[in-house]
């Protein structure tokens, strides 16, 4: 009896989550087509996986947030809200000699500000930030009492720090070693899964499918590694044990390439996974619209539960396996000569 209602009440979850997607979906479409307007599916997936000067939730007055615009010209600063760019219809509009071009401002005089606005994926990123200063310190605070047994938000995140430290800090870097990267290697991965997770919510931000994003992480991760760097590790790139001075020729500008592949890896595969993700979502909704019939619905939105539910998975797997590369790397840099 008790599993009938175990099945039963799964059930209705997943009824009231396919509701609630199909809810999202109606609501995110309608404000991408007007009316007699044919819809764009490329136009309509380009701009929900792309960044933005405002960060449009739901239709209505209160639906969208207009974020600040902040421009450094010739003048100084110039701070104003975004919502400058639109009329009463939502149409873009000039606004103080600027306008909003490709996903960017230009200026009418063919200048070039520098632009320091808090678009929807620095928005995002402030909250992500928020909220991992806000979970930490609440499970740092459970450690004041180390005599007290783990409850609560500790006791879920506390599997997961040792699972880094004993699977992926100290088999990669070493037990000597491994504790100069431990800090920045859960910074890694609990940045890049809360935001991950952040990215599937209705409305979220596609923050680390964002190449800019995993550009500046995969930098981050090169600037450690070349300088935690020791003598073995340009020894093996330069001296090779073992290998031949003429095969030496061909080897070393093939490590030094290595160097920069490496975390140019790291890059891309964050930004192409999550970028995939949400795209074959929104395709899997556009074709409701592109048949313009209700009986596509149920199929196209079980397929996009189903995919919502990968993407829970991918958005763990990512994080960890950015973390184990950069691990990796880490551990290239600083381990000693074999003797």
């Amino acid at each position: 009896m008790k599993k009938i209602i175990t099945v039963c009440k799964q059930f209705k979850v997943s009824i009231l989550a396919m509701l609630m997607v199909m809810a999202t979906s109606a609501s995110v479409f309608a404000s991408d087509t007007t009316e007699g307007e044919a819809f764009d599916p490329g136009a309509m997936i380009t701009h929900h996986i792309g960044d933005d000067y405002i960060w449009h939730f739901f239709d209505g007055h209160y639906g969208t947030l207009y974020l600040p615009v902040i421009l450094y010209t010739d003048q100084g600063l110039e701070i104003f809200s975004s919502s400058n760019f639109y009329d009463e219809h939502h149409n873009q509009v000039e606004y103080n000699g600027y306008k909003l071009e490709h996903g960017h401002i230009a200026a009418l005089d063919g200048s070039h500000p520098l632009d320091f606005s808090i678009t929807k994926n620095v928005a995002s990123l402030f909250i992500s930030a928020f909220l991992l200063l806000v979970v930490f310190f609440v499970v740092a605070k459970g450690y004041k009492n180390p005599k007290k047994a783990p409850k609560g938000i500790q006791s879920f995140f506390e599997p997961i720090i040792i699972f880094i430290r004993d699977e992926i800090a100290i088999p990669n870097i070493g037990e000597k070693q491994h504790k100069r990267f431990l800090p920045f290697l859960l910074t890694l991965f609990f940045f890049i899964w809360f935001n991950n997770l952040l990215g599937l919510m209705p409305g979220g931000a596609n923050l680390t499918g964002n190449i800019s994003v995993t550009f500046v992480l995969a930098c981050i991760v090169l600037i450690i590694t070349l300088f935690s760097t020791k003598k073995y590790y340009w020894q093996h790139i330069f001296a090779t044990p073992g290998v031949p001075w003429p095969v030496m020729i061909i080897l070393i500008p093939i490590e030094l390439v290595g160097i920069l592949t490496k975390p140019f890896s790291l890059m891309v595969r964050l930004f192409a996974n999550i970028t995939a993700g949400h795209i074959i979502i929104l395709s899997l909704f556009s074709l409701i619209f592109i048949f313009e019939s209700m009986a596509v619905a149920p199929v196209s939105v079980a397929f996009a539960i189903f995919m919502n539910f990968l993407e829970l998975f991918v958005a763990l797997l990512q994080a960890y396996v950015f973390t184990l590369l950069s691990a990796m790397y880490f551990g290239s840099a600083v381990e000693e000569a074999h003797h």
